[in-house]
């Protein structure tokens, strides 16, 4: 089985790839840098976002060259990692969130295969679902076994970055129905379906959004947030890859 694994902020390797090697993948929209690797006999593609020095912000990330490199290797599916702030004040820091939605405010973002200029002309894609269920599903059989808490119902609020968002705007969301907020899942979600992906994403949060709290929102808290999250999403997605080989 061959998966696809992506991470962003605070998730720059994983160490715990046996046999990892660096691999260059050329598409037509640009070069993709992948890390393969073996975990529990299936085949992983790892996909760090920002590059492995936070080198690129969120808006600068080239999510059709991602996309389109994990398309051609062939995955199975794709898990995807994305932190974020807590809109729901009922994700506290170190919660974990699966996502079911989303809502778009990025603007200026390519964020179609399908855009006129790439072969394969203008296509309509249904976004009913984009989350895909059995993967999700999978996910939370993992969490269960690893005795992991871990939510369900997700609403992602996807804003361009990489300045935090301000409390009218986390409102904005709210009244939306936005749960989390982030930089990175859109349009990476929307060019998984196009591409027919089977793509789900857990949303960890690492600190309540503008306006929840009345605390500045700090890198210094977020990276505290990492460290306590980061180990329970890799026992998450160890017990997901164990239950598949």
């Amino acid at each position: 089985m061959k998966i696809g694994i992506i991470a962003g902020t605070g998730f720059y390797n994983l160490s715990i790839l046996s046999e990892p090697t660096s691999v260059i993948i050329e598409t037509a929209y640009g070069q993709a840098q992948l890390t393969q690797g073996g975990w529990h006999g299936s085949e992983i593609f790892f996909l760090t976002r920002h590059q492995s020095d936070h080198s690129l912000p969120p808006s600068a990330v080239n999510y059709r060259a991602n996309i389109n490199a994990l398309s051609q290797v062939g995955v199975d599916f794709v898990i995807a990692i994305n932190v974020v702030g807590g809109i729901d004040p009922n994700l506290v820091p170190g919660s974990i969130q699966l996502l079911d939605d989303f809502i778009d405010f990025t603007s200026n973002r390519a964020n179609t295969f399908f855009d006129g200029i790439q072969p394969g002309g203008v296509k309509h894609t249904d976004m009913s679902n984009p989350y895909d269920e059995n993967v999700k599903q999978s996910l939370i059989s993992a969490a269960a076994a690893a005795g992991i808490e871990i939510s369900v119902g997700g609403i992602y609020a996807g804003f361009n970055g990489p300045r935090f968002e301000t409390p009218t705007e986390i409102r904005l969301a709210r009244l939306a129905g936005a749960t989390v907020v982030g930089m990175t899942g859109i349009p990476e979600v929307c060019l998984a379906k196009e591409a027919g992906l089977r793509y789900a994403s857990m949303a960890v949060v690492v600190n309540p959004a503008a306006g929840i709290s009345d605390q500045p929102i700090t890198m210094a808290d977020i990276d505290l947030s990492l460290k306590s999250a980061t180990s329970k999403v890799i026992k998450i997605i160890d017990s997901a890859i164990k239950s598949f080989s």
